[in-house]
């Protein structure tokens, strides 16, 4: 007999989402995580006062009702709008490319400048079908966007240079011709009062967690401990790394507390240039109008992945989505074990939409509409 009717691997938003639907309707459930807290990647600490985003910045939004009721279940949501900057030298600009962004760059004040500046450099770079990313960018921006607001920041985020990388990466380039630094069009938007880790721990109530379980050490000490398992690690790892290994763009992070009370005045601020080896700042009391006398920033380095290493950003190009599907297909013929999640489904999910996945899960397993 089995000790509980799921396990869950993984803590984060996947995962308690599913473990808190199946308390509900009556299943015993056990929850690991690899790591030493809950939350998986939205997870928040308490930092001088401040609720710090450990693995980088995380603003909730969405357009999905459900979702939106959802959340407010387990947290009281503040009404932060993410309005971030950019900074290329000793240039700031407004993100999303809007009007303020055109003016500063152009001196340009209304949309018809804009448009017709816009286009103008797009016509002159005089490209038919683009063959990569930095002619994909050019035709849809022109060069003075590309090279102050794309082409450093991205090249730092793949690790290589705009003209190695497919002009798919890069489908549209959002040009909003209104003075609205809004960065999200989503209805809802905001963080968490508290912060994320709280958010999740209530999803959790009830639950059990155990921290800093390996899920390969469980089961091979105990491998009927549950009739069947929910899913969330890399589904690579699950089978072993026999077909290979999947690749994906790793993070890494430097955070310090700095005795001032303001320190770039903005939640989050891009670095465009490609000679500064980050690509953002986060100041994290911005995120809850913190008036701390302190403040905590952290900057946010790209990084070539390796296996060990903790893996952020599928990279869905032709080699891994083969053989992602060939994992797929190995996942498929599992009886007892669902796969989930990001890392379950090699697909990179913003927040609400991780949710929404879950709620598929949570219909598809306990019958349970959400």
């Amino acid at each position: 007999m089995a000790d509980y009717d799921y396990l869950v691997v993984g803590a984060g938003l996947t995962g308690a989402v599913f473990a808190h639907e199946a308390r509900k309707a009556g299943k015993t459930c056990l929850v690991i995580d690899r790591r030493d807290h809950v939350a998986g990647n939205v997870y928040t600490e308490e930092v001088e006062g401040i609720q710090v985003h450990r693995y980088g910045a995380h603003i909730f939004h969405t357009s999905l009702r459900n979702v939106w009721a959802y959340v407010n279940r387990f947290a009281e949501f503040n009404n932060y709008v993410n309005s971030p900057v950019a900074r290329f030298g000793d240039e700031v600009y407004n993100m999303p490319f809007n009007m303020n962004t055109f003016s500063r760059m152009w001196g340009v004040a209304t949309p018809a400048e804009a448009k017709a500046k816009i286009a103008e450099q797009i016509a002159a770079e005089g490209i038919g079908e683009p063959h990569n990313l930095e002619e994909q960018a050019l035709s849809l921006v022109g060069r003075d966007i590309f090279e102050k607001l794309v082409k450093g920041y991205t090249e730092k985020q793949w690790g290589r240079d705009c003209a190695d990388l497919p002009a798919s990466i890069i489908k549209r380039l959002p040009c909003r011709f209104t003075y609205d630094n809004n960065y999200f069009n989503d209805r809802w938007q905001g963080i968490p009062v508290g912060g994320y880790t709280a958010m999740v721990e209530r999803m959790l109530e009830g639950v059990e967690v155990r921290l800093g379980v390996e899920y390969r050490d469980l089961v091979a000490a105990r491998p009927d401990v549950a009739a069947r398992t929910v899913y969330c690690g890399p589904i690579d790892a699950f089978y072993d790394y026999r077909l290979g290994n999947l690749e994906y763009r790793s993070l890494r992070f430097e955070t310090e507390v700095l005795d001032e009370e303001n320190h770039q005045g903005v939640a989050v601020v891009n670095y465009t240039a490609r000679d500064v080896p980050y690509t953002r700042v986060i100041e994290h009391k911005h995120f809850e109008f913190g008036t701390q006398p302190k403040t905590v920033v952290t900057r946010e380095y790209p990084a070539d992945w390796h296996p060990g290493d903790e893996p952020y950003y599928p990279i869905n190009d032709e080699r891994n989505t083969r053989l992602y599907r060939e994992y797929r297909e190995l996942a498929e013929a599992e009886g007892d074990v669902v796969f989930a999640g990001r890392l379950g489904g090699y697909k990179y999910y913003d927040m609400d939409k991780a949710i929404a996945a879950a709620f598929d899960l949570v219909e598809a397993e306990l019958g349970v509409l959400l």
